[in-house]
């Protein structure tokens, strides 16, 4: 099936797992978080599913530092975040992060005549072009990189996060894995200054930003192309070979996450294997460990264990990477060790 028509299959909706009592299914619940647009497609689709379990999903695409932000006012029932927190902020915090699905960070482009996964890019020409070095998409790296596609004079308009950004932080992060000169000057982070281009908030707001301006280049999450149909690129990775943004390419990056590290934080940028796209991360999610409403707290875990037991098909339709069957029992194992009045938010498996 084409990668671009993925998005057009519904999800199967599954049954509640057993877990779930039948007089719980029989009175809805609804539950609030915010933050990363990162995952937003997915949350969005998981929350039409588990609305016939009973669930009911206010989730804000606001941005992995507001939804921060919003966790640690406890104003939301959960937050959520493509870059993890370190265990000293969990434990400053009092909370708990889990990842939910992994994910990928792709450049759009908006070039006359250039074609989708047709122009070739590698992370070192990448951080020349946000860094402001290369303006111009005939610049002589880029035509030697990409022999029989014929480059404009067009001026580079990159488009970056203006928000404090999950996304911003994995494709930071890539950017310094590969350039020393952008590990030693912008760096890593949801926000960082930017030495050139044009700021747009959320994933959205790239994707939009990029759509309408000709000469564009910017970074979304996956999802975020397929949906609006823009244009995508090659990237080299760390086997030095050129692969485009597939599902494949995906799961051959995602199979060398390590996921025994603390708060499940796996990295999975710049992975290894000729086949690896080179921009995969995790999304995570937070929660207190400290609930002043237990029941609050259940119904996150509720959500989130259908999501884990039948969302699968979504997250695939929707060009995500679903976490291994061992990463989701070690998450409802941690869930458990959360107690509020000595019982567990979550009953042990």
């Amino acid at each position: 099936m084409n990668r671009r028509n993925l998005l057009l299959s519904a999800p199967a909706l599954l049954t509640l797992p057993a877990l779930i009592s039948r007089p719980a299914m029989a009175q809805a619940v609804q539950i609030t978080g915010a933050g990363a647009s990162f995952p937003n497609p997915v949350y969005q689709r998981w929350g039409e599913g588990a609305r016939a379990a009973g669930i009911t999903l206010n989730y804000q695409s606001v941005g992995s530092g507001a939804g921060v932000n919003q966790i640690r006012n406890r104003t939301v029932d959960f937050g959520a975040s493509d870059a993890p927190l370190s265990q000293q902020q969990l434990t400053e915090g009092n909370l708990m992060q889990f990842p939910t699905v992994m994910g990928s960070v792709v450049p759009i482009v908006n070039i006359q005549g250039v074609e989708n996964d047709q122009l070739k890019l590698t992370g070192e020409l990448l951080a020349d072009i946000y860094a402001g070095r290369i303006t111009r998409w005939n610049d002589p790296k880029l035509v030697e990189l990409n022999r029989g596609v014929t480059l404009p004079s067009t001026a580079i308009a990159p488009v970056y996060r203006a928000d404090a950004s999950g996304t911003s932080f994995v494709f930071t992060s890539y950017l310094s894995a590969v350039s020393q000169a952008w590990k030693d000057g912008p760096g890593a982070a949801t926000s960082v200054r930017w030495p050139a281009g044009t700021g747009a908030r959320g994933n959205e707001g790239v994707a939009g930003t990029v759509r309408n301006t000709r000469g564009a280049i910017g970074y979304v999450e996956n999802a975020y192309a397929t949906q609006n149909r823009l244009v995508t690129t090659q990237l080299r990775n760390k086997a030095g070979q050129f692969v485009a943004p597939t599902m494949e390419s995906f799961q051959a990056a995602a199979t060398n996450a390590n996921w025994n590290v603390p708060g499940f934080a796996a990295s999975i940028i710049d992975q290894h294997g000729t086949a690896s796209w080179p921009i995969v991360s995790p999304t995570f999610i937070l929660v207190p460990t400290n609930p002043t409403e237990a029941v609050k707290l259940t119904n996150v875990f509720r959500f989130f264990d259908w999501a884990y037991t039948n969302g699968g098909d979504a997250a695939r339709q929707l060009e995500y990477i679903p976490l291994p069957a061992e990463v989701h029992n070690a998450v409802r194992a941690a869930w458990a060790q959360i107690r509020v009045n000595g019982q567990p938010a979550w009953p042990a498996r």
